[in-house]
């Protein structure tokens, strides 16, 4: 039996992922908080916890994101946008354009038939397309990020949002509930902003099918649901969708463990 170790440290969460033979054996996802090097060591602790071992029995462990380079027992680090290419060409093989919802901004990937990068960018100076709009959402409203999928589900006439930036959304959000909108309505709202905000980026990256939704993001049914319709297609979600770096990682680890 041969353990390798992928370790995806983000900006809101830091994710490890353990292999063993190259099959996911465990991971974990935990908040970073503002010491990386603290928060990829404990990701990686929780996941090698979960099966009872410990990192003298990693034959490789490969970092990427944010503050990858901060694993201090990594053997090698690789930017998180090439991890996010190798994890997602791993989990499904067709897939050439991915949109990455993380905590605080998005991208979109190209990909070609080989699963190499094609082309990516990216909207860091921009909320409006990010889990960060989510979490303004919530607070608003005063619910829990986890419940906002399920009731926007329920929305009966989505709120039409003239902006797609967070900032100025929130304000009209509250316009928009002291004027009796429902709480669905106003995340069905958000949603489709938000999703005709990442389908635009994805589109400056080219839109080539198979597509597919990953990051914090993806966990959010009502967005899935915005984004499948906005780019009209069928939407691939892992089941870990905030994992993928972090498979990528470990899938990288397990070839140069091979060499």
């Amino acid at each position: 039996m041969a353990f390798v170790l992928g370790i995806d440290v983000g900006s809101g969460y830091s994710k490890a992922v353990v292999l063993e033979d190259g099959k996911i054996r465990s991971f974990a996802v935990i908040p970073s908080g503002g010491n990386y090097r603290e928060a990829g060591a404990a990701a990686a602790k929780a996941a090698l916890d979960k099966i009872g071992i410990t990192r003298v029995e990693i034959a490789r462990t490969v970092a990427a994101g944010y503050g990858g380079n901060m694993v201090e027992f990594a053997d090698d680090t690789s930017t998180d946008i090439s991890c996010h290419a190798i994890g997602i060409h791993h989990l499904f093989p067709s897939v050439k354009t991915v949109m990455d919802v993380g905590a605080q901004y998005s991208r979109a990937i190209r990909l070609d038939n080989e699963g190499r990068i094609a082309n990516f960018i990216m909207n860091e100076k921009c909320a409006g397309g990010s889990g960060k709009f989510l979490q303004v959402a919530a607070r608003i409203l005063h619910i829990n990020v986890s419940e906002i999928g399920e009731l926007s589900l329920k929305a009966q006439k989505p709120v039409e949002f003239t902006t797609g930036c967070a900032v100025f959304a929130e304000s009209e959000a509250v316009s928009r509930i002291s004027e009796g909108a429902s709480p669905a309505d106003i995340l069905a709202g958000i949603h489709n902003a938000m999703a005709s905000k990442i389908v635009t980026l994805a589109m400056r990256v080219g839109l080539d099918p198979d597509y597919a939704v990953t990051g914090g993001g993806a966990m959010d049914i009502g967005l899935v649901n915005s984004l499948g319709l906005e780019i009209e297609a069928k939407l691939f979600v892992p089941d870990n969708p905030r994992i993928t770096a972090a498979l990528g990682a470990a899938l990288i680890a397990l070839e140069q463990s091979k060499r």
